[in-house]
Parts: structure tokens; C-alpha cells; sequence
């Protein structure tokens, strides 16, 4: 029984807590056992036992005495290592925070969430100062794909503990931060479900940064339903606020280009199986082209990318230090790029994206947007250990389709819609502009049985 309770939805697992079928102290001892029983070490930098049973302590008396909190009184859920969590540095994936002051107050989503109930058991492994979507750290190990059945291969990132943690059944559902894609890309190549909300929705005090123009979180979970009670609570809502919105008659865009530039046959296969199960349940499907995601990937090439610039900003000081030496080499060469980023580069890159969110916004209007969260399936670790230019270039690739989104401002949900090449996990990104959170959500909510399809 020990790895179910991490196994199940948070859905399911409420049901049992709030029907006395299950106590949040044996919830917490079960998932904690499953940790401890579970091979690879690299998922989480660190475990808060002692808290989590305090806590679970706590729900299992609210229950008894008929004064629970809510949904999510007592399910379990895991944190990923840049969320400040009270008497604990936060170490941000990187050895040269380990020794840190403790923070002196937990996050302030980590706070809400703690007010509905809900059991920290531990921070999550990730890239490196969440600079990178593949989810390798040379300091802490790289979690293992619990996909994966050939060779170990890549959980993507950064969220990569978060990722391995639900899809191996440890949690119901782990937090994780999303700039270029790091909350959709491990939730996809590691066959789970990955709410990136629109940035600003959420309170980010207590968040270590990677770029301030971009950063948004999300949880990676096993449902959209799921997604849609945390999201509730970490706006400090009681009860969930997002309706299921009919398939009929929903209108979703299926961009034409760059989106599908070098995707793998069986994620196109996989893809487009899934759409075709929409368009039988009701949804019109209109495939064009989006000018705006051209001009991004060109604004990028010319200036280089925002979230590099602003990156480079905030650790200027550590890269000219001797704490560089320190980090992962391919972070630091990778952050010490947005030296070549101006002042000027980077006020055009700030116009440029006012600009390009405002005509999408009037472009897209009411409807949703479709596309492969990851052009490919989770490739082997090694190979990209090994050799930086192989590392640069499969970053980059599986950066791609969800870095858009962040530029441009819209929310996204990337719902697993079947497999690829041997047998690894494909998501689709359902995505909507920014601030129709309740929309994507509402649809997500009708949809995702039709878009997984046979996917389990």
C-alpha cells in the first residue's frame, strides 16, 4: 500500500482522507517509505520529514474532529529546490547557495498551500539555477525518466525532481517553476500533467528567480482536475473557481510553423492522433501560421534571448567570482551570453514583445492553441553528458515550442496524448493568451480523456 497513496490523483486520494478511508499520518509515513524504498537518489536535495509529520499530525486531528480545511487537507505534496521553505536555504539546483541562511519564512505559495492542508514532504532536484530544459545537474545527479526502459534518459527540466516524483508515484503532485518550459517539458517527456499559469497569477515572494520578466509557476500532477484545486488554493480560494467548458464548438488553432521543424515521427503521430479524437468530440481545428513565432525566433538570433539578458543580470556578480568554478560549466557558459546583450538589445526586445503579445492576443481572440509540448521523446543522459555541443543543441530543441508561449505571455497545460520512440511519452500543450487561465483550464478539464486516448 506504501507507493499507492503517492501513486493516485490528488482527487482520488482526498476522497479517501475526507472519507476517514485513509489518515494523513499513515499518508505521510507511506510516501515517506516510498521515497526511502525508491532507487534512484537524485529525485529530491532534500526531505522534510519532521515538518511533514507535523503536519500530518495536524490534518488527522482537523479530520477527527470534523474541521478539515478542505479538498486538500492532507495530501502530500513536493517541492521544487527554489521555493523557500522556513529553516532551509534554498539552494536553487547549485552547491554555491548550499550554505545560505535558512530562509526565515516559507513562500508565499508554499504558506498558502500549507493553509489548505496540504503536507510538505521535501524539496525536488533541478537544472542548475533553472537554467536548462533537460533537467541534467552535475551536483546533485540527474533523476532518471521512470519512462524510460531501454537506458536512463533525461527527465527534462528544470523541474526535473518534480516530473520523476509524480511520474514514479512518490507524490500526487509536485510544484515546479516554468520560464522557458520547465514545468511543460518534464510533465511531457515523463507522461504526467503540467499547469504553467500566466505569468503574475500567483504571489512570487519567496521564489529565487531566473528571470522576473518571464518566471511563472505551475504543479505537475496526474490530472487537469488536480491542476485546477491547486491552482485555487495558491490564489487563497477555498473551493475551486473553473467550470468544465463544453467541446463543442471549440475552436483551437494548430500553428504551421516552427512548432513541427524537426519533431520526431511518432510525436507527430501521436499529436495528431490526439487531434483527431478532438475534432470527433466537437472541437473545430484550424491549422495556420502564426507570423509572431517567426519573429521571435529571429528577435532572438539577432539580440539574443530575454531570459539570458536578465539571467546574466542577476548572477553577474557570481560568474566574475570564483563561485563560477563552482557550477555547472554549460550554466555558466550559457548565462555569460547575455553579456552580449545591450541596453539597447534588450529595450527592443521589451518593445517587441509588447508589441507581438498585443497582435497575437487580437489574433488568437477566443480560441486555444495546440502543439507538441516537446518536439521529441526524453533522449538518453549520457550522450548529452558527454558532449556540450550535443547538450546546447537538444536544449534548445526542447526549449522551443514552450519558450513561445512565455514570451508571449499565455498560459499552457501539457496533457500526455500517447507515446513515440520506445515507448516514451508525447504531450500535447493546450494553450491559451495570457490571463484566460479559467478558460484553458475549463477546457483542459473536457478534454483531457479525449487527448489522452488509450495513455495511462
Amino acid at each position: 500500500m506504501s507507493k499507492s497513496f503517492g501513486a493516485m490523483s490528488v482527487a482520488q486520494l482526498s476522497v479517501l482522507i475526507q472519507a476517514g478511508a485513509a489518515d494523513p499520518v499513515d499518508v505521510a509515513e507511506a510516501v515517506f517509505q516510498s521515497i526511502a524504498d525508491y532507487g534512484d537518489k537524485a529525485v529530491f536535495t532534500a526531505l522534510t520529514e519532521s515538518r511533514a509529520m507535523e503536519e500530518a499530525r495536524a490534518s488527522s486531528r482537523r479530520l477527527q474532529e470534523g474541521r478539515s480545511l478542505g479538498l486538500l487537507d492532507g495530501i502530500p505534496i513536493a517541492w521544487k529546490d527554489l521555493f523557500d521553505i522556513e529553516g532551509m536555504p534554498t539552494t536553487a539546483g547549485s552547491v554555491v547557495l548550499a550554505a545560505d541562511a535558512p530562509a526565515k519564512r516559507d513562500a508565499a505559495v508554499v504558506g498558502l498551500l500549507r493553509q489548505a492542508g496540504m503536507i510538505a514532504v521535501g524539496r525536488t532536484n533541478m537544472s542548475e539555477f533553472a537554467f536548462s530544459g533537460l533537467g541534467i545537474n552535475p551536483h546533485y545527479g540527474t533523476p532518471v525518466n521512470p519512462r524510460s526502459a531501454d537506458l536512463p534518459r533525461i527527465p527534462g527540466g528544470s523541474s526535473s525532481g518534480a516530473g520523476v516524483a509524480v511520474a514514479a508515484g512518490l507524490v500526487p503532485v509536485a510544484m515546479g517553476t516554468d520560464t522557458g518550459g520547465s514545468v511543460r517539458i518534464p510533465a511531457a517527456l515523463n507522461g504526467v500533467v503540467g499547469y504553467k499559469a500566466t505569468h503574475g497569477r500567483y504571489a512570487m515572494d519567496g521564489v529565487y528567480p531566473l528571470s522576473k520578466s518571464l518566471d511563472s509557476l505551475g504543479p505537475l500532477c496526474r490530472t487537469v482536475r488536480d491542476a485546477v484545486w491547486i491552482d485555487a488554493a495558491m490564489r487563497g480560494l477555498t473551493v475551486p473557481d473553473v467550470a468544465e467548458r463544453s467541446l463543442q464548438g471549440q475552436e483551437l488553432l494548430v500553428p504551421e510553423n516552427i512548432v513541427f521543424d524537426g519533431a520526431e515521427p511518432g510525436v507527430i503521430a501521436a499529436f495528431d492522433a490526439a487531434l483527431e479524437r478532438l475534432q470527433k468530440a466537437g472541437v473545430r481545428v484550424s491549422r495556420t501560421t502564426i507570423p509572431a513565432f517567426d519573429a521571435i525566433i529571429e528577435m532572438l538570433t539577432k539580440y539574443g534571448p530575454l531570459v539570458t539578458a536578465e539571467a546574466f543580470a542577476l548572477h553577474q556578480e557570481r560568474l566574475a567570482g570564483p563561485e563560477a568554478d563552482r557550477m555547472d560549466h554549460r550554466v555558466v557558459m550559457r548565462t555569460r551570453l547575455g553579456a552580449k546583450t545591450t541596453a539597447p538589445h534588450y529595450m527592443a526586445i521589451l518593445e517587441a514583445r509588447s508589441r507581438l503579445i498585443a497582435d497575437v492576443d487580437r489574433f488568437v481572440g477566443d480560441r486555444l492553441i495546440a502543439f507538441p509540448t516537446v518536439a521529441h521523446v526524453a533522449p538518453p543522459i549520457a550522450p548529452l553528458e558527454a558532449d556540450d555541443e550535443l547538450f546546447f543543441a537538444t536544449n534548445n530543441k526542447t526549449l522551443r515550442n514552450t519558450m513561445l508561449g512565455n514570451f508571449l505571455d499565455w498560459c499552457g497545460v501539457s496533457i500526455p496524448c500517447g507515446t513515440g520512440e520506445a515507448g516514451m511519452p508525447v504531450g500535447l500543450l493546450l494553450s491559451a493568451t495570457g490571463r484566460r487561465d479559467e478558460s484553458l483550464l475549463g477546457t483542459g478539464l473536457a478534454a483531457e480523456a479525449v487527448i489522452r486516448g488509450d495513455f495511462a
